[in-house]
């Protein structure tokens, strides 16, 4: 069972470092992950792979809720919407489960050609979603607050998951107000889908979210942090903060929040022991292209295959580190069994691995 926790813990501690390289060099990403870090307690990507592995069952819904829409010219960013079709892929690998990703309508054509790169059958609702393998649904969100908490209500009628996972989507500050990570209103824009998360977490849902900068569903969890450290994130005048107010009880942050996923990703692989459950850098670049191709914007507004002001390459080479990563922890699972009982005999690491 050590040999077990430990090798569990270190791919996780990997993952986490990998998620969190900071290229950019201005280190908001360390600033979140150490408040995600002393939350958790332990590594962010095998703590909430590790509740899916416990949770999902052949069969389940799984909810991802995506999309952030950009005020620079009213389209979707790419951030978010790759990684999701990825982790639908991955949910339908790994459990057989039923992904519905919930999402603004600027991200329908999106989700409708990645679909494809992931070999995924596509339905516009839940019942038919029940119906076939190897799927997904696609449910657009409304952006009008009076009627989202109704929506959430039908949605959850139709079926509620066993799981959602919300992955770059903004969510309100206490003012109700939704910010993009300038500090710029984009509350018209939004989907409210934090209504919808807020709903299901407070059933009990097995809930996930992912963010990098504060403003996202679920960030709400480390407040403290983000109104403390993050720029925009103004403590004087509670309207003109960014920081969302919706929690989560598992976080991950990332540079990039689909480095967050594709950790999450990884780890789901590792603990299934399939590293097909996780795609490669190949089907990254690929889904890349589809996505700038079908009117997703990088951060900077441009509509090049990017992701937050980072190219393909960047993007390929972190998936397939993870990959690589994923690939030599299982091997070295057997290959170094008498390297655990060493460090074992060490303690080092017990107190770490304790709650693993």
């Amino acid at each position: 069972m050590y040999k077990e926790n430990l090798a569990k813990y270190n791919l996780g501690e990997n993952l986490d470092n990998l998620m969190n390289l900071d290229p950019r060099g201005y280190g908001v990403c360390r600033i979140l992950y150490d408040a995600a870090r002393k939350y958790t307690k332990k590594p962010l990507t095998i703590n909430a792979a590790q509740k899916l592995v416990d949770e999902i069952k052949e069969g389940d819904l799984v909810y991802i809720i995506t999309g952030f829409v950009l005020p620079s010219h009213k389209e979707a960013e790419s951030d978010g919407i790759i990684s999701s079709l990825f982790l639908a892929r991955s949910l339908v690998k790994a459990f057989n489960a039923k992904p519905v990703i919930v999402c603004q309508e600027e991200n329908l054509t999106a989700v409708r050609n990645l679909s494809f790169e992931m070999g995924l059958h596509l339905y516009d609702s839940i019942q038919n979603l029940k119906k076939y393998p190897i799927s997904i649904a696609v449910v657009p969100f409304t952006k009008d607050i009076n009627k989202a908490d109704q929506m959430a209500e039908d949605l959850i009628k139709q079926g509620t998951p066993k799981a959602v996972i919300s992955i770059e989507h903004p969510g309100k500050n206490q003012k109700n107000i939704y910010h993009n990570s300038l500090g710029i209103d984009c509350t018209e824009l939004e989907a409210k889908t934090d209504i919808l998360f807020e709903k299901l977490v407070k059933m009990g849902v097995l809930n996930i979210a992912i963010g990098d900068l504060g403003n996202e569903i679920g960030m709400g969890t480390i407040a403290n942090q983000v109104k403390q450290y993050i720029p925009y994130a103004n403590l004087e005048d509670p309207s003109d903060n960014i920081g969302a107010v919706a929690k989560t009880d598992n976080i991950i942050t990332a540079t990039v929040s689909d480095w967050g996923c594709n950790g999450l990703m990884a780890a789901i692989a590792y603990l299934k022991k399939d590293l097909d459950v996780f795609h490669d850098g190949a089907m990254q670049k690929e889904a890349m292209k589809i996505a700038a191709r079908s009117g997703m914007n990088d951060m900077t507004g441009w509509l090049l295959p990017a992701i937050d002001g980072f190219g393909i390459d960047m993007n390929v080479y972190i998936v397939n580190l993870m990959r690589e990563i994923v690939k030599s922890t299982l091997e070295h699972d057997k290959k170094s069994a008498v390297w655990f009982e060493k460090v074992e005999e060490r303690g080092y690491f017990n107190d770490k691995i304790r709650e693993m």
